[in-house]
């Protein structure tokens, strides 16, 4: 299975940290030190999950020469749907008018993407699924609470989309692994919205319908995981570190990427940041940062590809990809 073609999509509106300085009690050094990000993209009010979704998907459908009606599955990975139900997917097949095509969303945090393509992989190992088209978009400001700083920092919204293809050269996926942690449920959450505590004036008066993160206990899953993940795909693929030629991380805080970098022996010059420019954008952030390496020339041909994430649940996962097409 080969990644036939990406897309991104990402908000015209940009909040610097000096934004954030007028709104809570923060300061551009200590979001700098503490995360690496120095802007991130805000959607405007009107903006929804699924028209990320859709400009993102329009852009990867062209690139790669496909149009919607030859699509077999839609797969959008996001914990910001458009609304509870139906599924963001099923609204995106609408808009795209993708007939032919089954849809789902995927919630998995951070790490959606990943597990999105490694649940493409599987379908289209079975007859019946040639294309399929897997999208990865999170509005986060729309539920990150502005008062609080020490999430307030983190987020920003964008989306990324891949279509994938059947192939005979040796590019594509090469291993994926997943995996998950309910023990840390608690660590990283949105409270109210759900069967478990519906929304009620209660709900919005103690502002439960914004993200919750006990970020020491996440900074430790990641660090963890990120190498972990890694270690059992290099495993998997029968690789090594210097094998790899690029790395891309899931954008959530400088010192966790360094971290990994570090013991993994990856030099930066092999690994993909955007997490200045746009923050952390959940699921988006690892397919627009491959969208924007393909669009200017960093990822060549025939170079292997090492994808790790972390996210809400808590999950991870990994991919590692020869690059190319047929």
């Amino acid at each position: 299975m080969q990644i036939k073609a990406l897309g991104h999509a990402l908000p015209t509106r940009v909040m610097s940290n000096s934004d954030l300085e007028k709104m809570v009690d923060t300061s551009d050094e200590w979001i700098v030190e503490r995360t690496g990000i120095k802007e991130r993209r805000i959607a405007a009010s009107e903006t929804c999950t699924s028209d990320l979704c859709y400009d993102a998907a329009v852009m990867a459908l062209q690139k790669a020469g496909i149009e919607a009606g030859q699509l077999d599955l839609i797969i959008v990975a996001t914990v910001t749907p458009d609304m509870p139900f139906p599924s963001t997917a099923c609204i995106l097949q609408d808009r795209l008018e993708a007939r032919n095509a089954a849809a789902f969303d995927l919630g998995a945090g951070c790490t959606g993407f990943l597990y999105a393509l490694a649940a493409a992989e599987k379908f289209m190992s079975t007859a019946g699924y040639n294309y399929v088209l897997v999208v990865a978009s999170d509005l986060l400001s729309k539920i990150t609470d502005y008062s609080d700083r020490n999430t307030c920092v983190l987020f920003g919204d964008g989306a990324g989309a891949a279509v994938l293809a059947r192939g005979e050269s040796p590019a594509g996926i090469i291993a994926t692994h997943l995996a998950a942690d309910g023990r840390g449920s608690g660590s990283l959450y949105m409270p109210a919205g759900g069967s478990a505590l519906p929304a009620s004036e209660q709900t919005v008066r103690d502002r439960l319908h914004y993200i919750k993160m006990n970020g020491k206990e996440v900074f430790r899953f990641a660090s963890k995981v990120m190498v972990e993940v890694s270690e059992k795909l290099l495993a998997k693929a029968g690789l090594t570190y210097q094998d790899i030629d690029v790395f891309v991380p899931h954008q959530a805080n400088i010192r966790i990427i360094k971290t990994a970098m570090k013991r993994m022996n990856i030099p930066e010059a092999k690994t993909l940041i955007n997490i200045d420019k746009f923050g952390n954008m959940s699921a988006a952030s690892i397919p627009v940062a491959l969208s924007m390496a393909d669009m200017e020339g960093k990822i060549e041909p025939g170079d292997l590809v090492l994808m790790v994430a972390f996210g809400a649940g808590l999950t991870c996962g990994g991919a590692i990809v020869r690059w190319g097409r047929d």
